[in-house]
């Protein structure tokens, strides 16, 4: 039997396309989902099996392991077992938004993101329908969407162009933007270092932290 992907407007109002994207990954699909940044693709980040997905689906390699896109800050200290002070600081200033924090996991996690190497890159987006979604679900692996080597979707149309029925639900809310990327800062180290600017600056993340080394 032929897969078949369904679109959700979401501009129209959210809660029936928000209950079939969390029904879809509840049993392990894929979803694509507007974020404050480009749109994502969704998948269970705690079924090895979805994720597993969502890398063929992108072509992508495990050696690239996903994000984790979470529903509120306090999500944090259930995935990590020591937040560093620096961290707590960038989140209390910029989540939600378009900062991506990379901190050691808990050793104790039950997921397989690819090869992290004990890591996890963090995020709490800033979309409505996004949060919606993952206050439901809890976190999810996301990954920008598209196929490796083209650009990121900037609308579901786009995105679906690339991703056919690899996806089972599609959620549209209109165009994302300019494709700014989310800021990504590595905590795992003596002091916290960009390792990608994308939305913010480097000015604003050393307005909170100081001692912040810029990319290299």
């Amino acid at each position: 039997m032929d897969r078949v992907s369904t679109t959700y407007d979401c501009r129209e109002g959210s809660s029936e396309a928000v209950d079939a994207a969390v029904r879809a990954l509840r049993r392990g699909e894929l979803v694509v989902l507007p974020t404050d940044t480009v749109y994502g693709l969704a998948a269970d980040a705690f079924s090895p099996e979805a994720v597993g997905k969502l890398l063929e689906a992108k072509g992508r390699g495990r050696d690239m392991p996903t994000p984790v896109l979470v529903p509120s800050q306090r999500t944090l200290d259930g995935l990590v077992d020591i937040v560093p002070p620096a961290a707590r600081e960038l989140v209390e200033a910029f989540w939600p938004g378009a900062l991506t924090l990379v901190l050691v996991h808990a050793a104790t996690l039950a997921w397989d993101l690819g090869d992290t190497k004990g890591t996890v890159a963090v995020r709490m987006p800033l979309d409505p329908v996004a949060l919606a979604v993952l206050e439901q679900t809890g976190p999810l692996a996301v990954s920008s969407a598209n196929r490796s080597g083209l650009a990121p979707a900037t609308d579901a149309a786009e995105a679906a162009r690339q991703l056919g029925t690899a996806v089972e639900v599609y959620l549209d809310a209109g165009p994302s933007g300019e494709p700014v990327p989310s800021t990504i800062v590595d905590l795992t180290g003596e002091r916290p270092r960009v390792l990608r600017l994308g939305a913010l600056s480097l000015e604003q993340l050393r307005a909170v932290v100081p001692d912040l080394e810029g990319p290299a």
